[in-house]
């Protein structure tokens, strides 16, 4: 059994972008991690990458599919004894306007983005004392709709309202649930159409902040969240947009167009 006394978190979509940010915070701030992703390979180097510094355990298979959520739990109790923290990170970026949407893609957001973190959530609760925390990676899409939100919106506001009613029924026992809500975060997702003309338009543009947000940014937050300092923070969502969902900003560039 791995050193106890480190708390321990269960991170799903753990082995690129922001969930592998997430599980490199965690690691330098003393916790073991349970990894959860598709690609062994990547989850492998990230326990390589970790080594003396955090334990991982890994777990390589699809969030959507209905054992991985218990197999994710019984590798932290088995492996070091505890649960203290679960993020749900891992999702679907799925985007088209609701006549366009099929029920192929339909189903594939909500598998992956809304029952996958209910059933992480339902078999983490099992294993979770007080002190524990849930946390889920929602988009700040679902707390303000953007055009061809579709799906996605839809799903992210549901994670909303899960969160919600996971505070609670939980809190009382100590177990505290919240949501962090990116805006548009650069990573290999979404480095594709991050200098585009329309992108650029929907997104910089409208955003009153001086820089764009980091997969670090979530990091710290989720890390936040999960610790002793955010420890009287239970049912809220957190907008990690710089200001986007909040104000009717205008750049310069925009306004002068």
């Amino acid at each position: 059994m791995g050193n106890s006394s480190k708390p321990v978190v269960i991170i799903t979509g753990a082995s690129a972008g922001i969930g592998d940010a997430i599980a490199r915070r965690f690691a330098a701030g003393g916790w073991n991690l349970v990894a959860v992703a598709r690609r062994r390979e990547r989850l492998e180097q990230l326990a390589k990458d970790l080594q003396g510094v955090a334990e991982v355990a890994i777990v390589a298979g699809d969030v959507t599919d209905p054992q991985i959520p218990e197999k994710a739990v019984a590798a932290a109790m088995e492996t070091f004894g505890r649960l203290d923290s679960l993020v749900n990170n891992a999702g679907a970026g799925k985007w088209a306007p609701v006549k366009d949407t099929d029920d192929a893609t339909l189903d594939e957001v909500i598998d992956t983005s809304l029952k996958a973190p209910f059933r992480f959530a339902r078999a983490a609760l099992g294993s979770m004392q007080a002190g524990s925390s849930i946390i889920n990676i929602g988009s700040v899409f679902g707390v303000l709709s953007g055009m061809a939100g579709g799906a996605y919106s839809t799903v992210k506001a549901g994670l909303i309202g899960m969160t919600q009613a996971l505070a609670a029924d939980y809190g009382a026992q100590g177990i505290r649930s919240n949501l962090v809500a990116p805006g548009v975060i650069r990573t290999d997702m979404t480095d594709d159409y991050w200098e585009s003309d329309y992108f650029q338009r929907t997104n910089h543009e409208l955003t009153p902040f001086d820089r764009e947000g980091t997969a670090a940014d979530v990091a710290n937050t989720v890390f936040f969240l999960a610790s002793q300092e955010g420890s009287y923070i239970n049912g809220q969502t957190i907008a990690l947009d710089g200001g986007w969902s909040t104000t009717k900003y205008l750049s310069p560039e925009a306004l002068s167009r």
